[in-house]
């Protein structure tokens, strides 16, 4: 998969969800505020992208709201139906 940097962190994208990725408005909204987290998950709705970030369970960072494990609830319960989204994992 795709590998990119932005402010010197470098992240891979692990998984393409419907060509959700796009590497122009996801370096464009992934600000300082994502830095500090394991995955940042882009999804598209609305024609807008918006980005979440995420720990490893095992990061003592990580509660049941950001806790990557729960990523498939995220995308059900707060994405909107079968969306296009992508999984940046920070290196």
């Amino acid at each position: 998969m795709e590998k990119i940097v932005i402010e010197n962190i470098e992240y891979e994208i692990i998984k393409d969800y419907k060509n959700g990725y796009n590497k122009d408005e996801f370096i464009k909204k992934c600000t300082d505020y994502f830095y500090d987290f394991d995955y940042v998950v882009g999804d598209w709705a609305y024609g807008k992208l918006r980005l979440k970030g995420f720990y490893d369970g095992k990061n003592k960072k990580s509660k049941e709201i950001n806790n990557f494990d729960n990523l498939d609830n995220y995308l059900k319960n707060n994405c909107a139906f079968d969306c296009s989204y992508f999984v940046a994992k920070r290196k």
